[in-house]
């Protein structure tokens, strides 16, 4: 594949990642969604060059900012809308909604609304590759929230002490909900956190999606050898913390120059000048993928909510006996009542 070609490729997997995010907010507004605490990744979508470099055998973990990362996967946004929508064809049955998305067999290990939560999980899968003499990796995702969390350096010790297939990839966005990164950390050098522990670090900027897949080729070749790392991806969220958020800790000088950084704008345009696609069908490509999105909107919508006999489906072992629901527990009181 060539520069251009693999460029071509890059936009293509970062335009769904916005036409998919611009139909969630869409279901927002139309009241269309299983809960308000949907977080769009908008901004963000250089991270489709750290899933292109994964294998299609790697596993990886999100964090409540994830629906990008996994239709990047492979995942199908007319079950992803579903899952979001509460709806019984999702990728959970409707019971994870935006945040606790999971698909085994695409190696999504589970989305996690805990700030840093996954993170601990893509170690212990690596530890299984490890075990197992498995050629995996597992890659963390999270954002720059959980930069300050304690189950990250717990993380990165013991990935770095076991040499384990594992890569940490922090989504630097400036904000963890309405506290900006430096407002909540005396040191933005966070690849020298990396290096303290023994793994390679590097931070990359997130504006040019081909700097993210070469590094992230190597630090994944480097994983799979048992040298475990820690990539930054440095770029600006467009929007609010969650949909409902208007974001009035930022001003709007902040956000104009802050959107000036846009991944997929800085795609095109190297497209367009290199002459690896024209203006014109870049045109017809992103008309060709917010049709395949509409589409997959509307087919959510008019998909069915789960029955509520299968409330405590997938809660509970198969084995073990299912709760009553407390209508039907209600309904059985009050019958006793009346006789």
């Amino acid at each position: 594949m060539t520069d251009n070609q693999l460029l071509l490729a890059l936009y293509r997997d970062m335009r769904r990642i916005r036409s998919l995010e611009e139909r969630v907010s869409e279901m927002f507004v139309r009241s269309e969604t299983a809960g308000s605490m949907l977080h769009l990744s908008i901004g963000e979508e250089s991270v489709a060059g750290v899933c292109r470099a994964m294998e299609a055998k790697d596993s990886f973990t999100t964090h409540h900012r994830g629906h990008g990362i996994f239709v990047a996967r492979g995942a199908e946004p007319s079950r992803m809308l579903a899952e979001i929508a509460g709806k019984a064809n999702g990728y959970c049955r409707g019971k994870g909604g935006s945040m606790h998305i999971a698909d085994m067999g695409l190696g999504h290990l589970g989305a996690n609304a805990i700030v840093g939560g996954g993170i601990a999980h893509a170690v212990g899968a690596a530890l299984a590759y490890k075990r197992k003499k498995q050629k995996r990796v597992a890659v963390a995702f999270y954002g720059d929230g959980a930069m300050q969390q304690g189950i990250l350096y717990e993380s990165m010790n013991l990935a770095a002490l076991w040499s384990l297939p594992v890569l940490f990839c922090c989504i630097n966005n400036q904000y963890g909900m309405g506290t900006r990164v430096d407002r909540a950390t005396a040191n933005l050098a966070f690849d020298e956190r990396a290096r303290a522990f023994g793994l390679a670090g590097e931070i990359v900027d997130g504006s040019d999606v081909e700097q993210v897949h070469e590094a992230a080729e190597r630090m994944l070749a480097n994983a799979r050898d048992g040298k475990p790392g820690l990539l930054v991806l440095t770029c600006y969220r467009f929007y609010g913390h969650a949909r409902m958020d208007k974001s009035p800790y930022r001003d709007s000088a902040e956000e104009e120059q802050g959107r000036r950084r846009d991944p997929l704008q800085s795609a095109r345009d190297k497209l367009i000048a290199r002459k690896g696609a024209g203006a014109e069908s870049l045109d017809a490509l992103d008309a060709e993928i917010a049709a395949e999105m509409d589409n997959a909107l509307e087919q959510a919508i008019a998909e069915h909510l789960p029955d509520i006999a299968t409330m405590f489906e997938d809660v509970y072992a198969p084995d073990q006996p299912k709760p009553t629901p407390l209508r039907a527990r209600l309904s059985a009181i009050l019958s006793e009542m009346t006789r």
